[in-house]
């Protein structure tokens, strides 16, 4: 998979170099660009916002650098998946990750501001994929934190990021739950005790406990998630 953020800040995604991500991107596993918009403008002042029509407050992130760095980057096949990290999006679930995984390309448009021009949107989607996602009922400075939220995870689900597969088939969200509570060694903690099923090597009611488990800390802290 090849992932290509657009942003006035491309030192944000340094953090991508690191860890799982960076030994993914060394085997080969994914590619990963952080390209900055201001080398798409031309004027000397590498101007990328500009003030809205109709007034408001803020600034509102110019056309003509989007429409040169998209230009370069959408597939001419139309198989690029372009994401805008916004919160007027649809809400990035577990579900959203393990469908982006599957894609060849992704490009992340990162806005500052107030956004990015609307015409971006109606022009590109006719040219590849778009989507507005969020990642909660809140507003960042800019789009960079929520798109390295994302790319990590869509990321660590594509086959040889992660070590061990079958670690991710139990984890939080994977069957539309929160994921059990975890215990390592010692057995004994500041007084606090390993649960005993977990201890007793019966494989059978240890996946009857965490199932449990699962379903009563889904109830108690996202009952939303539950039918």
């Amino acid at each position: 998979m090849r992932i290509d953020a657009v942003t006035i800040f491309p030192e944000y995604f340094a953090a991508l170099d690191i860890s799982l991500l960076g030994k993914a991107q060394e085997n080969k596993v994914i590619e990963f660009n952080a390209i900055d918009l201001r080398n798409y403008t031309q004027d000397k002042h590498r101007t990328v916002d500009d003030s809205p029509y109709g007034g408001g407050a803020g600034m509102l992130m110019k056309p003509e650098p989007w429409g040169e760095a998209l230009d370069e980057l959408l597939n001419p096949d139309g198989s690029t998946v372009l994401i805008v990290p916004s919160p007027a999006g649809e809400l990035f679930k577990q579900a959203t990750a393990q469908d982006l995984s599957t894609k060849e390309h992704i490009v992340f448009a990162c806005g500052r501001y107030e956004g990015i021009d609307q015409r971006v949107f109606d022009w590109a989607k006719d040219k590849a994929e778009v989507r507005l996602i969020s990642l909660g009922d809140y507003v960042l400075n800019g789009g960079e934190v929520a798109a390295m939220a994302m790319i990590e995870a869509i990321a660590r689900l594509i086959p040889g990021v992660i070590g061990n597969a079958d670690s991710l088939v139990e984890e939080s969200h994977s069957s539309g739950l929160l994921e059990y509570p975890s215990y390592t060694k010692p057995a004994v903690w500041r007084d606090l005790e390993v649960p005993e099923v977990l201890r007793g090597g019966n494989h059978a009611e240890i996946a009857t406990w965490r199932q449990e488990q699962s379903v009563s800390r889904t109830k108690a802290v996202r009952p939303d998630l539950l039918p």
